[in-house]
């Protein structure tokens, strides 16, 4: 679990630096382009999501569903899960949130999210 954590953790940093230095279109160009590699998924969604949930607890700043969603996405596809990650909206009150999907079903958040928000865009 712990090179599941390490791994988490560097890909969060990637992300951060990404979107930091190149912009919202740099990270989104990084997820579309990330492949599902073409093998048996070595680990499970579940037991990935519980790595990156322990990477974001001691990352050394506050981790937004944006960088979350696109490091967790990033992650699945290179371990041979085919995840797509969601960006949705919802009115009123105004809100965005981000999560990622596996097989049409919410892996790192509640499972209800699609209810909750409109889909924008899914990567």
């Amino acid at each position: 679990m712990l090179v599941l954590v390490l791994r988490a953790y560097l890909e969060l940093i990637r992300v951060d630096v990404r979107v930091s230095r190149q912009g919202f279109a740099a990270l989104y160009h990084k997820v579309q382009s990330t492949e599902t590699v073409r093998k048996h998924a070595s680990i499970s969604s579940a037991r990935m999501c519980r790595a990156m949930d322990l990477a974001c607890v001691w990352y050394w700043k506050q981790v937004l569903c944006l960088q979350r969603s696109a490091a967790t996405t990033c992650l699945l596809r290179r371990d041979g899960i085919a995840a797509q990650m969601v960006i949705g909206t919802q009115q009123i009150p105004f809100a965005a949130h981000a999560w990622v999907e596996v097989d049409g079903a919410v892996v790192t958040d509640k499972p209800y999210m699609r209810e909750m928000y409109a889909v924008l865009d899914t990567w």
